[in-house]
């Protein structure tokens, strides 16, 4: 057999490994609580089914525009302007399959051998690895838990060099939570501003999970727009993990480059999901709350829980559906050397499914997933409890 040297060097993400774990251990009998992936437990808006039902009817049948439906690219323009005060026309808009195919379509649009792509730390898991895929240099900015794992605005800068061509976050965070402020955003805006030649990726997939105060986007800044590609995507706010799509709101050249790569890729994205995009973008943000409020509940839930785990830290994440604890005081240095060897024990003595912070750029954490049920999330917290007092 001979793989390519891109099949070679990829690897899985770290998040499907160990929810494949989780489904290989279950049918072996095992009683697994997986705590791996970031899917919402709850259901679809009724809405969107009903559009996906009325879709189903016709004439949704045929191949759709590569970029998308006319009338879904401007309802999502719309969107952007209701949402986040973002001027876009329909065709600076292109709909992918799922918010990981519309960053990696960007990637491949501006960056190539030699290019460096600045990511503070913790970051996506496939970030990093979609840089590799064409040849690009991932540049990671760390950060730590005392930083509420936002890495400093004058370390992001150092980073940058002639050779940057991208800078890629998510706000709120994953895996950590974090949201970053105005102030934050603003400073972040300066140092873009000093390098004409730097584009921004804003992955803002999280935008209606945020706890404390509105959602900002990167782009609405002074000077950011022409500089900046907005992320976003059913899968989070809408639980339409399945139906993958995703949406990109960017300037015309990078949107035109993203619509002639994914036509050699996917062409365009299910025509009966880009339907229920519709629906879901022309739908009142307020419909939300309800599912923001679980997520709140369950991140206080699981916060209080922690503090029975001996030697664990967290921060109080402001956005999303994750904590990020530092759980270093867990490393024996033998059978217990660092995230990943933790995780697995943790996975096989307690049957709790974590992801190991290494794939996130943070070394020492482990990322919790909380978009699952109360009765979940306490078992699964008393369970990594006494499995962390029976190594110490």
């Amino acid at each position: 057999m001979h793989l390519s040297p891109v099949a070679q060097a990829i690897v899985e993400p770290a998040t499907l490994l160990m929810a494949r774990r989780s489904r290989e251990l279950r049918a072996q009998g095992r009683d697994i609580i997986d705590l791996s992936l970031g899917e919402p437990d709850h259901d679809p808006p009724a809405f969107a089914i009903e559009a996906a039902q009325e879709a189903l009817l016709g004439p949704w049948h045929k191949y759709p525009p590569v970029n998308g439906y006319p009338d879904v690219r401007q309802a999502i323009a719309d969107k952007f302007q209701r949402d986040n005060g973002l001027s876009y026309s329909p065709d600076q808009v292109v709909v992918s399959t799922g918010a990981k195919h519309s960053i990696m379509n960007v990637v491949m649009a501006i960056c190539g051998p030699g290019d460096e792509v600045v990511i503070p730390a913790p970051y996506w898991v496939s970030y990093s690895e979609q840089v590799k895929l064409v040849g690009a240099t991932p540049v990671i900015v760390h950060s730590t838990l005392e930083e509420d794992w936002k890495a400093p605005i004058e370390r992001i800068a150092a980073a940058i060099t002639p050779r940057t061509r991208l800078l890629m976050f998510s706000s709120p965070c994953n895996p950590s939570g974090s949201v970053l402020s105005r102030k934050e955003l603003e400073a972040l805006a300066e140092v873009v501003a000093r390098h004409p030649e730097l584009y921004v990726i804003s992955d803002e997939i999280y935008e209606h999970i945020v706890f404390d105060g509105d959602h900002l986007s990167f782009a609405s800044l002074p000077g950011m727009l022409e500089r900046t590609i907005t992320i976003n995507g059913l899968s989070k706010a809408f639980a339409l993990t399945g139906w993958r799509i995703g949406y990109i709101g960017a300037p015309l050249w990078i949107a035109q480059a993203c619509t002639k790569l994914q036509g050699q890729f996917t062409s365009g994205a299910n025509s009966i999901a880009q339907r229920v995009a519709k629906a879901c973008v022309e739908a009142d943000p307020a419909i939300l709350t309800g599912m923001r409020n679980d997520f709140l509940r369950r991140r206080d839930l699981v916060l209080a829980a922690l503090k029975s785990v001996p030697g664990w830290r967290c921060n109080v994440p402001q956005g999303a559906f994750y904590l990020l604890p530092d759980v270093s005081a867990s490393f024996d240095g033998k059978s217990i050397k660092g995230s990943v060897d933790l995780s697995l024990h943790l996975l096989d003595a307690a049957g709790v499914s974590l992801v190991e912070g290494r794939s996130f750029g943070a070394e020492g954490t482990l990322r919790i997933s909380y978009a699952t049920s109360d009765a979940k999330l306490t078992e699964a917290m008393s369970r990594v409890a006494k499995a962390i007092e029976q190594l110490s």
